[in-house]
């Protein structure tokens, strides 16, 4: 795995860092492994024995929703012999998980309540060998999980975002359609692509519409988020097919925030863009240096859903084919940055996110791979 210094004069990174296994693996090990990172929707498993498994930075977990109502994670591994409990993405459990090997059987809170033979071994104690826990957390409707050990709380990883977030009321906000995509290209060109418009002129012409390319106005960026908002060319109402908005405002949104789009990355996996009637989040997935799994959930209010003249057509439309305009650009930046003919170039003053984001990333892999597990 190469180096890779800190450049003042803001130049784009190495071609290494977006195709090396060794440097996808420290990553996985240092931002993916040693952060919280989004892996569900806690309406995926509403009732209690409702399951979900999924994988993060090489880890299988299983998340279960216990009889008391709270959502648990564990590493998906039996503590007998090791094999994998649960297969799939999901399902749901009648109380308990049972390995498929050897029946090991655990209950929702990951107590173990049944391992046959074992009672014949002196000294063994179930309660001595539970799943091996994963720290779990809800914000906004969203599951976050921690593979590290003894993190700090999700709260101290979002920061002022909750707050910042909070007229448009996430937690109250439901999945009506979910688009998933396969992106040949490595995960920080999403996040770097999804973080300026400079491309919008060219590359989007319906969002171009919508959005004065240079009309960002940005926060500024954290350790653990950057992004800013976008205010509407005149006669745009909401991000649609046209324009138009065929659902009322979310309800506790005030007239600044009507008049604007927020578009920020949580790092590392979450994108979240913030309308007028509704919000779009897209989970980033990463699966090797070359390719990116990506979840586009589209989110409405459940009075605006239970209307008989409900729609969102538009407004899935509208971001399906944006999306796919990015993915397909992205592809094309991954196969450029794989050729020999490759140097870093430079940024222009108006990609400070993009710099400020290679440097986040420079800063938590570019060092010493000897802690990496």
């Amino acid at each position: 795995m190469g180096t890779t210094a800190r450049d003042e004069r803001r130049q784009t990174l190495p071609g290494h860092v977006y195709t090396d296994p060794a440097w996808f693996d420290a990553e996985m090990a240092r931002v993916f492994r040693a952060m919280w990172v989004v892996v569900a929707r806690g309406d995926e498993i509403a009732a209690p024995g409702d399951f979900l498994v999924r994988e993060i930075a090489g880890d299988s977990l299983i998340l279960v929703r216990g009889q008391d109502g709270r959502v648990r994670a564990f590493h998906n591994v039996c503590r007998h012999r090791g094999t994998r409990l649960c297969l799939g993405e999901g399902g749901h459990a009648a109380g308990s998980l049972q390995c498929p090997y050897h029946a090991w059987t655990y209950d929702l809170t990951g107590r173990l309540i049944g391992a046959p033979h074992m009672d014949e071994v002196e000294g063994f104690r179930r309660d001595d060998h539970p799943l091996h826990p994963v720290a779990c957390e809800t914000w906004g409707g969203l599951l976050f999980v921690h593979t590290g050990r003894d993190p700090a709380p999700l709260a101290s990883q979002l920061g002022g975002l909750p707050a910042r977030f909070a007229p448009w009321g996430l937690e109250d906000l439901r999945l009506v359609r979910r688009e998933t995509y396969h992106v040949k290209a490595n995960w920080k060109l999403i996040v770097q692509n999804y973080n300026e418009c400079l491309h919008c002129p060219v590359i989007h012409p319906m969002l171009n519409r919508m959005h004065h390319y240079l009309g960002a106005e940005n926060v500024p960026t954290t350790g653990t988020y950057c992004g800013g908002a976008m205010g509407f060319r005149e006669g745009v109402e909401t991000l649609s097919t046209d324009g138009r908005r065929r659902r009322a405002y979310l309800p506790g949104l005030r007239a600044a925030e009507r008049a604007r789009v927020d578009y920020f990355a949580i790092y590392p996996n979450l994108l979240l863009t913030l309308h007028p009637d509704y919000v779009m989040t897209v989970t980033i997935r990463p699966r090797s240096p070359l390719e990116t799994d990506l979840v586009a959930d589209f989110l409405f209010h459940p009075e605006e859903i239970a209307k008989p003249d409900f729609v969102f057509e538009d407004a899935v439309a509208f971001w399906d084919g944006t999306n796919r305009e990015d993915w397909a650009i992205s592809e094309q930046s991954q196969l450029g940055i794989a050729s020999r003919a490759y140097t870093p170039g430079p940024y222009s003053a108006r990609e400070a996110q993009l710099w400020e984001f290679d440097q986040w990333v420079v800063g938590k892999v570019d060092r010493s791979t000897d802690d990496i597990s």
